[in-house]
Parts: structure tokens; sequence; C-alpha cells
């Protein structure tokens, strides 16, 4: 909001905010003109008007501010009513409250009938959120009560209103299932015993109150924009986290008890062994999102120490749908990978660690690839998104089939196409190579930190040179770095030191000013939203592949790489740091550090 000279209008002593209170003072302060003010008078009159705060029926006629002319949206909206009631503005986060604690500070009738929601709570003071900063013949009676100090902070009404109904039905559920335990954990139990928690005086899985919490936490992760949901059992408690772009954030801790209750209840769901705690188990859940679209879970168990650790991996499927634009190629990098991936027979092998992001650039490409003139088979381990256009093939091992006996039974299905989930060992690599010997276009994946490193990995698996020369058509090595947040990223001066780092050994032409993360409500306060790729492409021309030999030397093989046009990951990074997109330091952290 801007600045203003105009006194404060008066405030309403002790009673609720009306619509004509709030039309009146915005007008008062410049910011609607009386005409705005009564066009919303006009339009409320009556009906269910009454039942909505005054702030949500002036946000919905999607006003201008006279003094910037942007829309008064209700966040705006409620930062003003904070200014005008000299209270602090608070923005809920749910990610940062403690819903079982700020449940036990008042009754869910108390917060109802007031309006109002305990947001922190300190050893000295409780913050109270309300939309109603001008009562306080609630506060006497909640001071007294706790025997702390209240310290009043404005939020908004619609935040409050569904956040209240949230949190308390949520540590409502929460203590319920815990209630059906008949206790806690002990201390003092061995490892044995914690594996087998639930074993007995255990929560039903099925239980109303652990369905409830299940549902809300997938809901909640959805909403979020989670890509991965951790549930982790710790010695008095389950810690339950959410991966967001890349980071891990603590979400919510359950009773011992509780969580394997909600372990068990997706074991269920993703029709795993719900007896069977010892062994790690892998599943798969097809749900929808709240706007009911479609959208696949993996799950995967792991026995700790304390129990059961789950971590659920969320795969949109709207991310095969994506352009190679939306995944960060650039254009020099996308005509580079399509000139390799869209050649008749050969190996395509894409690298980077584990959440890199390698499984998605495999289906986008696959489903460019996909047309209804040629036959696409996979074999992954596990299958992680189901997509009707191709043919896929889960290993399983307890039937001895692995990576190389499907490739092998994927060959005599006529493929065009196949994409090896993965290659691990020697077996599985010369069914690659045989594959691609054959006729056949093979894309798989490997661990490696670039794109030379790669050849040298095939050539330690056992692979001849001779082999590799005669199949490899390319390598892509990635990366997954953050974006800045558009609402709020700001610009400043390029530091020489740092531009230098990123982009050594090369003298690349550094941009005038660099943009930096700052915060904002879109972003969480982190200064970033979304990821995107960054990308190290290794086309093997007729010149490089007479390099590699049995005894080729990495550093030599990546000299020549270079020297044939492929940009290192932090070359790749630089672009999108000068673009805008990222920051230097972004890139430092996920990138290795470029040799020459």
């Amino acid at each position: 909001m801007a600045a203003h000279t105009t006194a404060h209008p008066p405030a309403p002593l002790e009673r609720t905010l009306t619509l004509r209170d709030v039309c009146t003072a915005l007008v008062s302060r410049d910011e609607i003109t009386q005409k705005d003010a009564e066009r919303v008078l006009t339009a409320n009159i009556g009906g269910d008007s009454r039942q909505r705060h005054p702030l949500e029926l002036i946000a919905t006629a999607a006003l201008n501010n006279r003094q910037d002319q942007r829309t008064l949206t209700l966040e705006r909206l409620t930062q003003w009513l904070a200014d005008w009631a000299g209270q602090p503005y608070y923005h809920i986060d749910p990610l940062k409250i403690d819903a079982p604690a700020i449940a036990r500070v008042m009754s869910y009738a108390f917060a109802q009938r007031h309006g109002i929601l305990a947001v922190e709570i300190h050893a000295d003071e409780v913050w109270i959120a309300s939309a109603e900063p001008f009562k306080s013949d609630w506060e006497a009676n909640l001071r007294h009560v706790l025997k702390k100090d209240i310290r009043r902070v404005v939020a908004n009404p619609e935040d409050i209103r569904r956040y209240t109904v949230e949190f308390y039905q949520l540590a409502s559920s929460v203590s319920k299932a815990g209630g059906l335990s008949g206790g806690g954990t002990k201390a003092t139990q061995n490892f044995e015993q914690l594996l087998e928690l639930g074993s007995k005086d255990n929560p039903d899985a099925n239980d109303q109150h652990v369905v409830k919490i299940v549902d809300w936490l997938l809901q909640y992760a959805f909403e979020q924009r989670a890509s991965d949901i951790h549930i982790e059992p710790r010695r008095e408690f389950a810690q339950i986290r959410f991966r967001i772009d890349g980071v891990l954030h603590s979400v919510y801790e359950l009773p011992a008890l509780v969580g394997v209750a909600v372990t068990s209840r997706l074991k269920i769901l993703g029709r795993l062994n719900v007896a069977e705690k010892r062994r790690p188990q892998d599943g798969r859940i097809k749900t929808r999102k709240p706007d009911n679209s479609e959208i696949e879970l993996r799950l995967a168990t792991m026995p700790t120490a304390f129990g059961e650790k789950m971590v659920l991996r969320i795969f949109d499927p709207e991310v095969l749908l994506r352009s190679f634009e939306q995944l960060g190629f650039s254009q020099e990098d996308r005509d580079r990978w399509e000139r390799i991936t869209q050649q008749p027979h050969g190996i395509v092998l894409v690298t980077g660690p584990t959440g890199s992001g390698k499984t998605t650039t495999l289906y986008s490409t696959l489903k460019q690839l996909a047309t209804p003139t040629v036959n696409i088979c996979t074999i992954e381990d596990p299958i992680e998104m189901v997509e009707p256009a191709f043919n896929q093939m889960q290993v399983q091992s307890n039937i001895d089939l692995s990576f190389h006996a499907g490739v092998r039974a994927l060959l005599r299905q006529d493929p065009d196409i196949i994409m090896i989930g993965e290659i691990r060992d020697l077996e599985t690599a010369e069914m690659a190579v045989q594959a691609a010997l054959t006729g056949h276009l093979v894309l798989s994946s490997l661990h490696t930190n670039d794109a030379p490193s790669a050849i040298t990995r095939l050539l330690e698996l056992g692979i001849p040179a001779y082999l590799i020369r005669a199949t490899v058509l390319g390598v892509m090595a990635q990366r997954l770095v953050r974006t800045l947040c558009r609402h709020c990223k700001t610009a400043s001066p390029m530091e020489p030191e740092a531009w230098a780092t990123l982009t050594r050994p090369w003298k690349a032409p550094m941009p005038a000013q660099a943009w930096q993360p700052t915060g904002c409500l879109e972003c969480r306060n982190t200064g970033y939203q979304g990821r995107a790729g960054v990308y190290e492409i290794l086309q093997l021309s007729e010149n490089l592949s007479g390099q590699i030999s049995e005894h080729c030397e990495l550093e030599q093989l990546r000299i020549d790489a270079y020297k044939s046009g492929m940009r290192s990951l932090r070359l790749s990074g630089a672009q999108k740091v000068a673009a805008g997109l990222t920051t230097v330091e972004e890139i430092l952290r996920v990138t290795p550090a470029s040799q020459r």
C-alpha cells in the first residue's frame, strides 16, 4: 500500500466491522473513490453478504487502488486493515504452524465464536490472529486462562476461517487416533520391539481418524507443491517432512503409534504387505488432486531403528506434457538433444544424481518420440509414471525379472525405441549395446557426475571401447536448480568474483546485473518458486568417438568435448543466471566444479 498523509479514520470501538465502516475508512484514506464505495455497498445489500467479512466482499469487487492502480486483493486489504488498527500484519503459513499446540491454547468453540486463531506460542506470550482488530472482549478471559501475554496480529479472514477448521480437525483426529492405542511408546524398547509397534495396541489403519489424517496429508502435500513426503519414525514421535523445490521442510509431528497407523493406511492404499515390516517394499497409489486432476504417488518403505520409514514420491502426469522449454532447455540445448534422440538407432544416456530430473527428461523425450508408427517399450524399477503411449514393464527381482532379462524380453516384442530405467551392471549394459546394434534406439540413465564420465563408466563396467564407439550417440548430464520467484526477485549489481567462479575457465561476458531472492507470500518467503534443469550435452561426433579407447583419459575426453561445443553444467547455469532465472549461489550449490 502507498504511504498516506491522511489521518487514520476513527476506529469502531468494541464491535464487529461492518462493510460501511471499511468502505468509509478506505475512502477517507484515498484508497478507493466514493463511487467505488457506493457500488460495493449497493451490491451487498441483504443476501448472504452478512455472513462474510467486509474485506472479502470488497476483494470480490476487484477494485483498483487510487494510488498505484493495483488491484485491491484480499491480502492487500488485510495489510491495510493491520495498518489502520496499528497491529502487525501476519500471513499464516501452515508449514510453520504447530497444530496440536495451537489447538490446546483455546477450545474450537471459543476460537470460532470470536473468529480468532493462535498462530505462535512463545515462553511469555501467545500470538493471536484476528480479522476483527477492534474487538477485544475475549482478551481478558484468554489472558487469565493462559497466564501469558497476548500479542494481537491481523490475518486474512479467509485463512483464519479455513485453518481454524483444518488445524482443529487435524489435532482432534490425531488425538482420537492416539487415544485408541492406550498409551505411547517406551524409550527403553529395543530395536526388534520398535519394529513391531504395529502388531498390537495400534490404532486401526482403517479407523476414520487415521483415514482423515492421511487424506489431509496428501491434499496438503499437493497444495504445497511437494515432490516427496517423508514419514520418519523417531523414538517418541513420527516426523512428517515435505520436499518442496528440492528442500525438505518439517511439517508435523505425530505420536509414534499414530505414525505407524498412518504408514499402515498408506501401505493398504498402495497394496503392500502391511504385516511385513522388516523388508523394504515398493508400491503406488493413484488419486486425485483438489482440482480433480489425476496424480500418482510412488511408495517406498525402509526398516529403521524406530520403525518403518516411508517416502511417497509425487508424480504429476502433467510433467509428461511439458515442452523442453518448460523443462529448462535453451534453444541450443533442444537442438542438440533432438539431433541425438532422433537417430534411428544407438544409445542415448542421461546422467545425474538421484532427484536431478533424469526420469522426467526420459519420459518427456519418449513422449515427444511417441507416434502411432513407433513401438516404445520400457523396463523400469519401478514404473514411476504410467503412460498409455508406452508399453511399460517393471523389474521384479523375486521372479528373476532383472533389467537385462527384461531387455532380452523386449527385444522379442518388435520395438522401435527401448527405455531402460538404469544401467547398473555389465549384463544390462551388454543388452543395451546388443539392442542398439540390432537397429533400436535405446534411452537409459547412469549415475555419473557429468556427461564425459558416462563413457569411462561404461568402460569400467566392461564394455569394449569399439562397441561404445559403434553405439553411443550422446550423453546428457543434468541438475535441477531452484528458479527465482517472479513476484519478488530484485535486481542487484553482478559481483565479478562470483561470476568468475561460475564461468571459470571460460571467459563468458558478465551481465550488467544479477537477480536476488527477496521472499514474498507467493514463494513462502524463500525467494524461489519452482525448478528448472541445467544441462551438459555431449554429442559424440566422429572425431570424439575416434578418441574413445580402452585407455582413454577422462580429463582429455572432457577437454575435447568442450572443444567440440559441449557446455559444462556451470556454463549452462550461467546462462540462466544471465537471463535472471536463478542465482550464482544456486548454480554453485548443485553443480560440480568445471574441470579443464
